[in-house]
C-alpha cells in the first residue's frame, strides 16, 4: 500500500487530466494502444500535488520525446538506474520504454550485469559506466566522459547526466512513497527476480 494513496483519475481537475492525457499521448507516439500499461499508481499519486506534477512531467518529457540522445541509449541509462536504486515500478515501466526503441530481452536482462558484461558496444559500455560512476561518485570520471565525447555532443551529453539525475530522483521518490506496482506491469519485472 502506498504512503501516499493515489488520486482516482475521476478526482482529477480537468487540466490535470488533459495534460496527463497529452504527456501519455506524447510519450507513446504511435505505439500508443488500448490496454497497454499507463502507469495509473504512479500517476495518481503524483496527482495528489497537480502543480509538481505538471512541472515534472514537462522536464521529463523533454528527456523522454525532446531529447537529442537517442532512445536506445536512453532506455539503457534509465534500466540501469532503475536496477542499481532497485525499484521495480522504474524498472517495469522502462522495460516497456526499451522494447520500444528495440532493445532485446537479453539486452534488458544484461542491464543488471553492467558495463563489463559481453555484448555491449563501446558508447553503450561507457554510457552504463557513467550511470553507475554518476550515482556512485556524483560525477563521471575523465576516462569514461571523453568515451562519451568521442561519440555524443554537448547536449546529449547534458541529457546523459540530467537523465539519471531525474530517474535516481524518480526512483527515490517512488520507493520512498512505495507506490504500489500496477498489476499490468508485473508481466515486465523480468531479470529482477
Amino acid at each position: 500500500m502506498s504512503r501516499i494513496p493515489p488520486v482516482p483519475p475521476a478526482d482529477w481537475s480537468p487540466e490535470l487530466r488533459t495534460f496527463i492525457t497529452e504527456f501519455r499521448d506524447t510519450v507513446r507516439g504511435d505505439k500508443a494502444a488500448e490496454g497497454r500499461p499507463n502507469g495509473a499508481n504512479l500517476l495518481g499519486v503524483l496527482a495528489n500535488h497537480p502543480a509538481l506534477t505538471t512541472a515534472f512531467l514537462q522536464f521529463n518529457g523533454h528527456l523522454l520525446y525532446g531529447s537529442p540522445l537517442p532512445g536506445r541509449y536512453r532506455e539503457l541509462v534509465v534500466l540501469r538506474v532503475a536496477w542499481l536504486r532497485r525499484c521495480d515500478y522504474e524498472w517495469a515501466q522502462h522495460v516497456i520504454q526499451a522494447y520500444g526503441v528495440g532493445i532485446s530481452d537479453d539486452e534488458i536482462d544484461r542491464v543488471a550485469d553492467g558495463p563489463d558484461a559481453p555484448g555491449w558496444t563501446a558508447l553503450e559500455r561507457a554510457l552504463l559506466t557513467a550511470t553507475d560512476e554518476l550515482l556512485d561518485e556524483g560525477a563521471i570520471g575523465g576516462v569514461t566522459w571523453r568515451e562519451l565525447h568521442a561519440e555524443l555532443d554537448d547536449q546529449q551529453l547534458l541529457d546523459v547526466v540530467f537523465t539519471v539525475g531525474t530517474y535516481d530522483m524518480l526512483a527515490k521518490a517512488m520507493r520512498t512513497v512505495e507506490v504500489e506496482l500496477d498489476d499490468d506491469l508485473k508481466p515486465y519485472l523480468h531479470g529482477r527476480g
